[in-house]
């Protein structure tokens, strides 16, 4: 169904409590934060940004790093993070949601941008638009692209744990039955690699990409050749398991 865009969002979800690296968002590389990386490369995609973070005491860093900033954010559901990032959208008004996870301080900017630019020549607000459909980036690099009323029929709808806690669920079972799908893949397979930050091996990746090879100033293309070029930086968080939805 053709719709009209309006207001483009990317909404990243952030919280300090972290089963596996606590306060991994504020960890730092090369003297500035995990987050303040993330954030600055969406930025550079030209669209909006918005926190969702949560009501508890332990995240008024983050409400506190957004002022500082100039972000927007908004405080929700610590447990419901479909209800947060449902009312995140709300209140900014967004058509069109990006969805990312604070855990990829080197998401790449271009990439989400040529992909909503596809998204919104492909004029559907029934698609739902990813990289991870089928994986063929480095872990790191995700993103979904979906209209607010995707959203709103989750929001709605939803009432599983799974559907709750991790927001697009519901989309892709395609519950609503309203759901098409169009999958962002690149020519070669480097889904083996991982750049996305969950443990201390992977933290200390990323202190030494950024660190050691300025990878903050790269696309993806760039820091997945590093890696595949590299060894032994593959190897620092290679016996590392994803956690499962």
């Amino acid at each position: 169904m053709p719709f009209k865009v309006e207001n483009i969002g990317i909404i990243t979800q952030a919280r300090m409590t972290s089963t596996r690296l606590p306060g991994k968002i504020f960890k730092k590389a090369n003297g500035k934060t995990l987050l303040h990386y993330h954030i600055s490369r969406l930025k550079q995609s030209g669209f909006d940004v918005a926190i969702a973070t949560t009501t508890n005491g332990t995240d008024d860093c983050v409400y506190d790093f957004a002022e500082k900033n100039q972000l927007k954010i908004y405080r929700g559901s610590e447990d419901n993070v479909l209800s947060r990032f449902y009312e995140t959208a709300t209140k900014y008004q967004f058509d069109v949601i990006v969805r990312v996870t604070s855990d990829c301080p080197l998401i790449d900017p271009h990439l989400i941008r040529n992909s909503i630019e596809k998204y919104i020549k492909l004029n559907n607000s029934g698609l739902y638009l990813s990289n991870t459909i089928e994986r063929t980036f480095a872990r790191g690099f995700d993103f979904e692209v979906f209209s607010f009323r995707l959203l709103k029929e989750a929001y709605e709808n939803a009432c599983n744990i799974a559907d709750l806690e991790h927001v697009t669920p519901y989309i892709i079972r395609n519950a609503s039955g309203s759901t098409d799908f169009y999958s962002v893949k690149q020519d070669r397979d480097n889904s083996n690699l991982r750049i996305t930050v969950d443990t201390p091996e992977d933290y200390q990746l990323i202190k030494t990409l950024i660190g050691q090879y300025q990878a903050d100033a790269m696309d993806y293309h760039s820091i997945e050749d590093l890696l595949n070029d590299h060894a032994e930086l593959r190897a620092i968080n290679a016996d590392i398991v994803q956690k499962k939805i």
